[in-house]
């Protein structure tokens, strides 16, 4: 048997099953945009990283910050916001270390 034929066989057999049917962006058509963008020799690991859920440190700590503006921003308890404002600097300060040892590489 060949693999084409393994793999079509497993592919129906997943449709008969119904395993794709609750699948994440289903029915919306596929943003490429980015994935042609990447350079050719990085879209296979950047595309396993994606799939993986995988965020580099930088973007999670840039989205941490966002999440700690917006939290100081609705806060009125003055206590909680001066410890907001201490996480966004320390958070800012990592961040600017993450991406100037990220220069000093390239």
């Amino acid at each position: 048997m060949s693999f084409e034929k393994i793999v079509e066989d497993q592919i129906r057999k997943a449709i008969a099953e119904g395993e794709f049917e609750n699948l994440q962006g289903k029915g919306k058509p596929l943003d490429l945009e980015s994935y042609f963008q990447t350079p050719e020799h990085l879209r296979m690991a950047y595309s396993i990283l994606k799939n993986g859920a995988f965020v580099p440190e930088e973007v999670q700590l840039m989205s941490e910050i966002d999440a700690a503006q917006e939290e100081r921003r609705l806060c009125a308890d003055e206590q909680r916001a001066g410890q907001l404002e201490r996480e966004i600097r320390v958070k800012r300060l990592s961040l600017s270390v993450l991406l100037e040892r990220y220069h000093q590489r390239r």
